[in-house]
């Protein structure tokens, strides 16, 4: 992408790969969004015979930003979920042009708010769902798919962690595996990964790669397949494919983690590789039938009046 970039905008992205080692999907989705913002402007009359250079970033105004926020809501159908992941990306370039270039004095984005984003329902296996779908896997890779599925109910990996699991990241009972920001942590394997990957290990010991994860090609699968493998798997279960895909399932090894297993928040935090405790509370939440008991218990309930 960098060659056929404005030179200020070229400049913040090797920022970003290079001194915040951002994850080259996170620099893609930034700078994809500035230059979003940016051709927004140029169709502007204050902004469209202007070079794309120090005195184009200066006289980009608060009520800007707003405008091109509506036209992402109106014109784009961005949620508020996309928009809040714009207005980081353009915060921090804005904060990369103040801060280290030096270009601008007033900062636009001082004033500019986040959208409220709705609180969305979470959707996860209960512990029977999640033994079915362990107990009934379908298809000829049977092991593979049942480690596959293994790691992500006891595990909660990501699904590109998963993808990108190599031989020399297992020792003994750890995986370590590369998170969001290409940061490293190391999860601990239960007995039965470990079984379930000793399992798949002996099968396909004659097929030389450095993933753990192939086809019957003898290729990496790559994250399309394991999300068909994933579908596909549900769907034998009777379950509504449409609610469960393999992020669903790294919210069902938070919530049986806290539920059925009395552990911590915090300890959750870590597990997940979450940087913000607030993202991590998110799998706390309790289920219907919870509430219902919670409220049949009240002292009061068996008062006669």
């Amino acid at each position: 992408m960098n060659k056929d970039l404005p030179e200020i905008i070229k400049s913040y992205e090797d920022y970003l790969n290079i001194i915040q080692e951002k994850a080259s999907s996170t620099v893609y989705c930034y700078i994809v969004d500035i230059m979003l913002l940016i051709n927004y402007l140029k169709t502007k009359d204050k902004y469209q015979n202007l070079e794309i250079d120090k005195s184009f970033i200066e006289l980009i105004e608060l009520q800007d930003l707003y405008g091109f926020l509506s036209y992402v809501k109106n014109e784009r159908n961005n949620s508020s979920f996309a928009r809040a992941r714009k207005i980081a990306s353009i915060k921090s370039f804005f904060k990369y042009c103040e801060t280290k270039l030096k270009i601008i004095n007033n900062n636009p984005c001082r004033e500019l708010e986040v959208p409220k984003k709705p609180n969305k329902q979470i959707n996860y296996l209960n512990l029977d769902e999640s033994k079915r779908l362990l107990k009934d896997i379908v298809g000829r890779n049977k092991k593979r798919d049942l480690a596959i599925l293994t790691l992500f109910l006891n595990c909660g990996l990501r699904l590109s962690e998963l993808c990108n699991i190599r031989f020399k990241d297992i020792r003994e009972d750890t995986l370590v595996v590369r998170g969001k920001g290409n940061k490293d942590r190391t999860i601990y394997l239960n007995e039965m990964c470990l079984r379930a990957i000793e399992d798949y290990m002996e099968e396909r010991k004659h097929i030389k790669h450095s993933y753990l994860f192939v086809s019957e090609r003898k290729n990496q699968l790559c994250k399309r397949q394991v999300q068909y493998i994933v579908q596909k798997n549900i769907s034998s279960t009777g379950l509504d494919v449409s609610k469960y895909t393999t992020h669903k399932l790294r919210h069902t090894a938070a919530t049986l983690l806290y539920k059925h297993s009395n552990v911590d928040i915090r300890t959750i935090q870590t597990i997940l590789g979450h940087k913000n405790i607030s993202t991590t509370t998110i799998y706390t939440h309790v289920d219907n039938e919870e509430v219902r008991n919670a409220i049949r218990s009240n002292p009061l309930n068996k008062m006669q009046l």
